[in-house]
């Protein structure tokens, strides 16, 4: 590939990579809006939690289909049509304020969510310069996070009630849609290789799914039960939630180190050097209820490498795969990571409730171990 194609082909990654955070952006600015909004109706707060589960069991679902999808249609056409989807979602938030519409607006939101993450990372990894693969991951996970953690702020910072912050975060996803409809059809080359299904992925690299699966339950599946702890040890609700928040400070920090890491040292020493570390901040939790602030340390790295896990993982994916293969591939790794945070969250609400900070220590220590057995066996 030439150096003034591959600079073009990286030009719409980086659109692509815009339009998607941003939309994260109105994701992660409406989410908690809903949220209260829901609570303050009179819903009781395992509706609101069924209600939040919505747009992720949409992506769980729809995920191992959305590479064939890519196949046929091409990345363009299929993050249109996603982006389309999410703007539907966006706008039935603002027109409605009634739990059965927004649902279905989760629903449809969901759908579309499934298929600009996959569109996004496969076109990322296929496109990347080899040797800035990690770096390029990196930034956009980097991204990805910080809209993450300033969405909740907005309005806040913005003074406003909820219906103008819904009615925002539908303007901002119409602009991806823009910026997604103005580029051409095939700004981006479809090689001409078969394209790998989600199953043949997780087949070809079981390792690196379980990887990723390990970096969800560090990660996106601790945020809740973290902060549940720490209420449960006699702290209030901004310190308890600060818990959490370390969690996703640690993700937004460690995207790009760990991007840099993956291109200049060996896989194996990466993983490595990471499983170490839940390892090691997952037997300190043991002694937090003799030293509160260990809460905040161990926060720290379960977010910032278990979030790494994962973008260490699309790095491989890059690397293992080919073409449009790399769309099944980074299914695998989406998939893997969904459902570790999903099935994080209720694992180590288990442990704590029947066993304390010891049996999550155990669960968690458990989970590090395995990551490092894997690490070892990573080509």
């Amino acid at each position: 590939m030439s150096a003034q194609v591959q600079g073009s082909a990286m030009g719409v990654v980086w659109r692509l990579a815009s339009a998607t955070a941003l939309i994260v952006l109105a994701f992660s600015m409406a989410a908690p809006v809903l949220a209260v909004s829901l609570k303050q109706a009179g819903h009781s707060t395992a509706t609101v939690g069924l209600f939040a589960m919505i747009p992720f069991l949409m992506i769980g679902l729809l995920i191992p289909v959305v590479p064939r999808v890519l196949a046929r249609w091409g990345v363009i056409r299929t993050y249109r049509w996603g982006s389309l989807l999410e703007l539907a979602g966006g706008a039935g938030y603002a027109l409605t304020d009634s739990l059965l519409w927004w649902s279905l607006a989760s629903v449809v939101s969901g759908a579309g969510a499934a298929a600009l993450w996959n569109a996004t990372e496969a076109l990322l990894a296929r496109e990347a310069p080899p040797d800035q693969r990690g770096r390029v991951m990196g930034l956009y996970q980097t991204a990805l996070g910080a809209a993450l953690a300033l969405g909740p702020f907005v309005p806040a910072l913005l003074g406003w009630g909820a219906e103008p912050v819904l009615w925002l975060a539908a303007a901002m996803i119409a602009l991806c849609c823009a910026i997604v409809l103005a580029i051409p059809l095939h700004a981006t080359s479809e090689p001409p290789h078969a394209q790998s299904g989600t199953w043949h992925a997780l087949r070809t690299v079981p390792l690196l799914a379980g990887l990723a699966f390990i970096g969800g339950v560090f990660e996106a599946g601790l945020i809740s039960v973290s902060a549940a702890y720490a209420s449960a040890t006699g702290l209030g609700l901004s310190a308890a939630a600060s818990v959490a928040g370390a969690i996703g400070m640690g993700s937004f920090a460690c995207q790009y180190p760990a991007g840099v890491a993956a291109d200049r040292f060996r896989p194996q020493a990466v993983f490595g050097g990471a499983a170490l570390l839940l390892l090691a901040a997952s037997i300190a939790f043991a002694f937090a209820p003799q030293a509160p602030w260990l809460m905040w340390a161990v926060g720290l790295v379960w977010g910032g490498v278990g979030g790494a896990l994962y973008t260490l993982t699309m790095v491989r994916v890059a690397h293992e795969f080919a073409g449009r293969a790399t769309a099944g591939g980074a299914a695998a790794m989406i998939t893997g990571y969904t459902v570790g945070g999903t099935v994080g969250p209720v694992a180590s609400g288990v442990a704590l409730q029947f066993w304390g900070a010891i049996g999550l220590s155990a669960v968690l220590s458990a989970a590090a171990l395995a990551a490092l057995a894997a690490s070892r066996r990573i080509a």
